[in-house]
């Protein structure tokens, strides 16, 4: 009968040790009875090796030696309109469009006292956006104190050093009509819109919160056309930020910051390096992928120095930066759709990859680990997307 019983306790005993060593420590507080259990660490995820080629073409800038160009001809006073770039001051070294006005109603003349300060400032801020102009992959963790910072002095909150703890991104995307997201979108704590982007009429779908509109400097270049350079689809109070399509949409900045009440803010030109970078990437990702054409021919497909990531790729980022959660609505398409919920376009931008930014959004989804050029140091928040090309996920709750 003992022996019968040997391999029985033995049995128990190894689920005792088991047990104990499952089981760290047992504590009494406060009169009852508490557990506390060894939990294995978290397992952090390895970054993936990156193709070294796909890397080095996309830190290539096609159109950097026009650019540079561009902007020395600017700083010596040289206006004059070529293909893609139209400022407010005509053709000519010395015209100057009078149908743009400063805050005060009064035309501005390229002689005047009034120019020259213009112009000197002008000078100013093109070389230093000039020089900083280059990569540097810590500029994600820059975001609160360059951008939120600004924003929440703005609303009284001065001092300010935290992230939101929810920001919503709200695309452009026809998908959006009849979706019904409006109350959930202005549930988050912080709402960015893109491209002055109107919300009247359509806040069932889209919301009627603003903390944050995000456009290109094409949209301040058209704004700086009306009375008073008025840019402000959702109120005189909304902060906006611009990164620079143009070097010489800095005139239309310089003319228009003087008549905002809200922040008028400028992106680092680092981030926009940055941004430019990941979006190539994907893109010449997905070009090697679907074409099976060697990395050097991806130029000619997706019009060279004109390529450039959308102002919806670039508002993600910064929410990435500022926020504790993301929540991406309005990205994406459909045939049944038209390209913007607000305009009857219906083509895309050829100068823009959609699709590369897509694979981009799912990473961010997925595999934030995966993206790259963005420092170790900075942690991906959890992003959802809600609607995006027929991909989504399990929308945020406010």
């Amino acid at each position: 009968m003992k022996r019968t019983l040997r391999p029985l306790y033995s049995i128990l005993l190894l689920l005792v040790v088991a047990a104990t060593l499952t089981i760290r420590v047992v504590l009494y507080q406060n009169g009852s009875l508490q557990l506390k259990y060894e939990i294995p660490p978290a397992q952090t995820p390895q970054k993936p090796v990156f193709n070294e080629t796909l890397l080095k073409y996309a830190a290539v800038d096609i159109g950097e030696p026009r650019l540079k160009q561009e902007i020395e001809e600017l700083l010596e006073g040289n206006f004059r309109t070529r293909g893609r770039q139209r400022s407010f001051l005509s053709s000519g070294k010395y015209h100057i469009d009078v149908r743009l006005r400063p805050a005060r109603g009064t035309p501005l003349q390229l002689r005047s006292p009034e120019f020259y300060r213009l112009w000197l400032s002008f000078r100013r801020y093109l070389g230093d956006w000039s020089r900083n102009r280059r990569f540097y992959s810590d500029v994600m963790l820059d975001l609160v104190n360059e951008v939120k910072a600004l924003v929440d002095e703005h609303n009284g909150k001065k001092g300010s050093r935290g992230k939101y703890k929810s920001c919503a991104v709200v695309g452009n995307s026809g998908i959006l009509l009849k979706s019904d997201y409006g109350k959930m979108i202005d549930s988050h704590e912080a709402v960015i819109r893109l491209n002055n982007a109107r919300t009247t009429n359509f806040e069932r779908n889209v919301g009627a919160k603003t903390s944050i509109s995000f456009v290109n400097s094409n949209i301040l270049h058209l704004c700086a056309r009306r009375e008073g350079c008025f840019c402000h689809p959702y109120g005189g109070n909304v902060p906006i930020i611009m990164y620079i399509c143009q070097p010489a949409h800095f005139l239309d900045y310089l003319v228009c910051n003087s008549s905002q009440k809200a922040p008028l803010i400028v992106t680092n030109p680092r981030f926009d390096v940055l941004c430019a970078r990941i979006v190539k990437y994907y893109s010449l990702t997905r070009f090697v992928k679907q074409t099976g054409k060697d990395v050097s021919e991806w130029g000619p497909s997706h019009e060279g120095a004109n390529f450039h990531y959308s102002s919806g790729m670039q508002a993600v980022m910064l929410a990435l930066g500022v926020c504790e959660k993301v929540s991406v609505f309005g990205f994406g398409k459909s045939k049944l759709a038209r390209h913007h919920y607000h305009t009857n376009q219906k083509a895309e931008l050829s100068l823009h990859d959609y699709e590369a930014e897509y694979d981009f959004y799912q990473d961010l989804m997925e595999r934030p680990q995966a993206i790259p050029f963005v420092s170790d140091k900075f942690k991906f928040p959890p992003v959802i997307i809600t609607v995006c090309g027929g991909r989504s996920n399990k929308p945020l709750e406010g």
